[in-house]
């Protein structure tokens, strides 16, 4: 179950059910291995580079005020320390910087359908830009899977018995 497998991350798109219910799915090409519906997957990527970004993009800042004589202040960072003591600025301030392109794994992401070709629709949105690699890792089998090879076997079961009698 430990298998990797690279994928190409195709597109994203919705699926209907009967219900009207909308879900959506990412659509990836697998170029080795095999993956069938319901199975379990960790899925790992590069999320999308956003560049430099300030703090009001990159950490949700609130910036400074509109009004009160402000006239360049709305979108800065504000204080980054103390004064003379300590005299520096502390590891780990959030200042501006790039932003993204970091690997990102998901978790128990389920596989909703497959299509001839290797392509295959996951549940929800997956990192990276369209054709973007992506590394998967099946963490669970689908249940079918091992139902039917079971109930394969207890068919031939009864008729090997049916033959005997």
């Amino acid at each position: 179950m430990s298998e990797n497998i690279t994928a190409h991350k195709l597109d994203m798109t919705q699926q209907f059910s009967e219900d009207g219910v909308v879900t959506p799915v990412t659509a990836i090409h697998y170029l080795e291995g095999d993956l069938h519906v319901g199975d379990v997957l960790t899925v790992t990527g590069v999320s999308k580079g956003k560049g430099f970004a300030g703090v009001v993009k990159r950490y949700s800042f609130s910036g400074g005020p509109k009004t009160h004589g402000q006239s360049d202040r709305h979108r800065a960072v504000g204080s980054i320390g103390q004064g003379t003591s300590p005299g520096r600025v502390y590891k780990g301030k959030k200042m501006p910087g790039r932003m993204g392109h970091e690997k990102v794994t998901l978790k128990n992401i389920e596989v909703l359908g497959v299509n001839d070709g290797n392509i295959a629709y996951i549940k929800g949105p997956i990192p990276g830009s369209r054709s973007s690699v992506l590394s998967l890792k099946i963490t669970q089998r689908a249940p079918m899977l091992e139902e039917s090879s079971n109930s394969e076997n207890i068919i031939e079961e009864v008729e090997t018995k049916q033959n005997d009698n």
